[in-house]
C-alpha cells in the first residue's frame, strides 16, 4: 500500500508542497490541510461517530460525521465528497462553511497541526450509514442541546476539531448560513457558543486556534 501524501500550506492556506500523512501528524507535525464533514437532518440533529480504535490519533474518541485531508487536484467540498462513501458508505453532496487553524497534541504520540475546511450535508434521518471497518466504530444523531449536555460532562472525549467547527458556525459563509438557516439555528445560540469554549479549552488553549478568514 503506498503512503498518502497530504498537502502542506501555510498560515493562509496557500499550498507549498507535500508530506507523507504520517510524518504531519507526528508529535511537530507540520502545518496541512484538512476538512471535516458535519452532516444534519432537516430538523437539525447531528451524526457523531466514534473513531475506530485502530486511529493512531483520538482513537475511540467522538468526531463529527467524518473528517480527512484534501489532495492536490481537489477543493474542499470535492475531497469531502470523495471520502463520504469511503467513511459511511453513501454518496452526497456537501457545502463548504468556513475553515480554521488549530495545533493540538495528542498524549505524547502524534499531534493535528492544521487549517481545516468545515463542510455541511443534509441528509434523511432514516439514511443506512455504515461503519466502515478501521474508520468509525459507532454512529449516533444527536440535538444540539443533548450534545452540550454531554460535552459539559465529559469534554474530553469529543475531538477538538469538532468542537472548534461547531463554535465556528455562525461565522460561515453568509450564503450558507442563510441556505441551512433552520438546520443551524439550534447550534448558534449563546448558550451552545459558551458550552462549545468552554470544552475546546480542555484540549487546547485560544492562541492555538483561529478562524482562517477568506481571501476576497
Amino acid at each position: 500500500m503506498s503512503e498518502e501524501f497530504v498537502i502542506l500550506v501555510d498560515s493562509e492556506d496557500n499550498p507549498i508542497g507535500t508530506e507523507e500523512k504520517v510524518k504531519c501528524h507526528l508529535p511537530n507535525g507540520k502545518l496541512h490541510r484538512a476538512f471535516t464533514a458535519l452532516l444534519f437532518d432537516k430538523n437539525g440533529r447531528l451524526v457523531l461517530t466514534r473513531r475506530a480504535k485502530e486511529k493512531m490519533l483520538w482513537p475511540e474518541d467522538w468526531d463529527g460525521t467524518f473528517a480527512s485531508h484534501p489532495r492536490e487536484s481537489e477543493t474542499y467540498v470535492s475531497s469531502g465528497e470523495r471520502r463520504m462513501p469511503e467513511e459511511l458508505g453513501i454518496e452526497g453532496k456537501l457545502d463548504y462553511l468556513h475553515k480554521f487553524e488549530y495545533h493540538v497534541p495528542y498524549k505524547n504520540i502524534g499531534s493535528e497541526n492544521e487549517i481545516c475546511g468545515t463542510l455541511i450535508g443534509i441528509i434523511d434521518e432514516d439514511t443506512e450509514l455504515k461503519e466502515i471497518e478501521g474508520e468509525i466504530d459507532e454512529i449516533k444523531w444527536i440535538s444540539a442541546k443533548d450534545l452540550m449536555l454531554e460535552i459539559k460532562t465529559n469534554p474530553r472525549i469529543y475531538c477538538p476539531w469538532m468542537l472548534i467547527a461547531l463554535e465556528l458556525l455562525d461565522k460561515s459563509n453568509k450564503s450558507m448560513l442563510e441556505k441551512h438557516a433552520n438546520v443551524l439555528s439550534t447550534w448558534m445560540s449563546k448558550e451552545v457558543t459558551e458550552s462549545l469554549l468552554e470544552a475546546i479549552k480542555t484540549h487546547l488553549s485560544e492562541e492555538k486556534w483561529r478562524l482562517v478568514n477568506e481571501k476576497n
